[in-house]
């Protein structure tokens, strides 16, 4: 309502000549193609019904397109590619666990809150490095979680294959 057409051009980093284009000839569209154009190698509906056949076989059924696709490469047949499986199988709303066993449950890990000090620790691995490149000692360490104390450590020699000897304090709690 109140703003310039060229200003407005420049703040939108377009041409006040584009803005007159669009807005001629009684706001007729412009003169690009919009023609939707079907690829040449579109599959036909009685192919993605040979596909959807195959993926629901009793030998296919429970196995994801990943696998499908080159068992029947190994048999020598190309039907489509495993991303035309896949697209197949979500536009028909089959794309879901297809394993004979249980779809895999992610279980959250146990919370391990510390309401105090030496309840809860925790350890961690650091590399600390030397004046040779490439060349690290490595420093393990046990933190308290709750007052983030260091209560053990060690550090070890690359040449070493094995933590040898971790150095704990005797008395955690001599730390708080």
């Amino acid at each position: 309502m109140g703003a310039r057409k060229h200003k407005a051009c420049e703040l939108l980093n377009v041409s006040l000549r584009t803005i007159e284009r669009w807005e001629h000839e009684d706001g007729e569209r412009d003169k690009r193609s919009e023609t939707k154009r079907v690829p040449s190698n579109k599959l036909t509906q009685e192919q993605r019904q040979e596909i959807i056949g195959i993926m629901n076989s009793n030998e296919y059924q429970d196995l994801p397109p990943c696998t499908i696709v080159p068992l029947l490469a190994d048999k020598k047949v190309y039907l489509a590619s495993e991303s035309t499986f896949y697209r197949i199988l979500r536009e028909e709303k089959q794309l879901a666990h297809r394993l004979l066993s249980k779809s895999p449950k992610h279980y959250k890990p146990k919370e391990c809150v510390a309401t105090g000090p030496n309840q809860v620790w925790s350890w961690d691995i650091s590399y600390l490095p030397t004046q040779v490149l490439g060349l690290y000692y490595y420093l393990y360490m046990v933190v308290d979680i709750f007052s983030r104390k260091i209560v053990g450590w060690s550090i070890v020699s690359p040449r070493e294959s094995h933590l040898e000897k971790l150095i704990i304090i005797s008395d955690p709690s001599s730390v708080y």
